[in-house]
């Protein structure tokens, strides 16, 4: 009994020995432990002390930086408000300029319409006075132009005077039975050779016709059957007009379709057409035959052989084509050429000339499409200042006395 509780003693204190040791061991695994917190806890402290640090000093560089910003906003604010003040007084400004310019827009939209309307009156005032001188040169031109006809009218009476005195004196007056002259070669024929107005009993018509007798030109025997010298005559004809003849044959005229379709239909005639410019310049176109049809086929004109100075070519289509009048229009265009150009003309597809055209004065006959044209001698908008149409039988002067 006494060796078990010895055993039982020495295993106690044995036990006793392993947990303190045991307990000696944890502790100083326990401190062992401790230490390493306390230095990790230590490290961490100087580490939170660090960044508390730099969060103090990012602190206080954040409200210095706020605060500069504060003191920039305040200085801009002031600076604000003192462009504000500044753009209020423009405004004031530019309300009271606003008002001056409005009362100066007013005031000027009312000289400027003063301006206008005596501007619109002078204007009229010019374009009457304009139209009053064109009237009195175009009346000076006419009176001008009487009275170098005039003048002509009278040496031919003396010229008609003294033949007729020679006549009478040779013994070759005709008796009053024969002098019904069939056109102007006839007269010349005759004996009367010398230009004037003349009576002729054109086969077929009703009435006689007076009409100008060229007998100097190219031998005489002219029958004049258009004149363009003055204006004095309005061409502005109806187709009966036309047809009929017009005007008068001391001046400006036109002997008559039916009569020229006549004269033409009963023997071989030829054409000449002279021209005069303002600058004095003459050109003459002729053709070797002419004929022109009845009203059925509206006086439609043939014509062959050209020649002249008027022009490499002719200005009247020489295959043909009728007549035409702004109350009658057979021409080749949709546009009714009659209309557009003025007269009485064969107009063809407007063709290159119309010498029954408006009559323009000097330094008014520019650009004047419906002026009296010839489109190869001027330029196609240059109105002539003298025409003149005349036919005669084709044998000219053979048989003449």
């Amino acid at each position: 009994m006494k060796l078990e509780n010895f055993i039982q003693m020495n295993i106690k204190t044995e036990m006793a020995h392993i947990q303190q040791n045991v307990v000696q061991n944890q502790t100083a695994a326990i401190l062992e432990i401790g230490t390493n917190l306390l230095s990790q806890t230590a490290e961490q402290t100087r580490k939170l002390t660090d960044v508390e640090t730099q969060v103090l000093n990012q602190t206080s560089r954040i409200e210095i930086q706020l605060l500069e910003n504060s003191l920039s906003t305040n200085k801009l604010e002031r600076q604000l408000l003192v462009q504000t003040s500044e753009i209020h007084k423009l405004q004031d400004q530019n309300s009271i300029l606003e008002t001056r310019v409005r009362q100066m827009e007013t005031k000027h939209l009312k000289e400027l319409e003063d301006i206008r309307t005596e501007k619109d009156q002078l204007q009229q005032l010019v374009s009457h006075q304009s139209n009053t001188i064109e009237g009195l040169e175009k009346s000076l031109h006419v009176a001008s132009s009487n009275a170098s006809l005039l003048q002509q009218q009278q040496l031919q009476l003396l010229e008609s005077v003294q033949n007729l005195v020679s006549l009478v004196s040779e013994g070759k007056v005709l008796k009053k039975e024969d002098r019904l002259f069939h056109d102007c070669m006839d007269i010349l024929r005759s004996g009367f050779n010398f230009s004037g107005v003349y009576t002729l009993h054109i086969n077929n018509l009703t009435e006689p016709k007076k009409a100008f007798c060229n007998m100097e030109t190219d031998g005489g025997g002219w029958t004049v059957i258009q004149r363009r010298i003055n204006g004095s005559v309005s061409f502005q004809k109806t187709w009966k007009e036309y047809k009929q003849g017009f005007g008068v044959a001391a001046g400006e005229y036109w002997l008559g379709n039916e009569a020229v379709h006549y004269l033409t239909s009963q023997a071989a005639y030829t054409l000449r057409v002279e021209l005069l410019d303002w600058e004095g310049n003459q050109a003459y176109a002729q053709y070797d035959k002419v004929r022109l049809t009845g009203e059925r086929q509206r006086y439609r004109l043939a014509l062959k052989g050209y020649k002249g100075s008027a022009g490499l070519q002719s200005a009247l289509p020489l295959q043909g084509t009728s007549f035409s009048t702004w109350d009658s229009d057979n021409d080749n265009c949709m546009c009714k050429c009659a209309q557009m150009l003025s007269g009485g003309w064969w107009f063809d597809a407007c063709g290159q000339s119309n010498l029954n055209g408006i009559y323009y004065p000097a330094r008014h006959n520019i650009r004047k499409l419906n002026g009296v044209r010839w489109h190869y001698f001027q330029s196609p908008g240059y109105s002539l200042k003298a025409t003149r149409m005349m036919i005669r039988p084709s044998s000219g002067r053979e048989g003449a006395a």
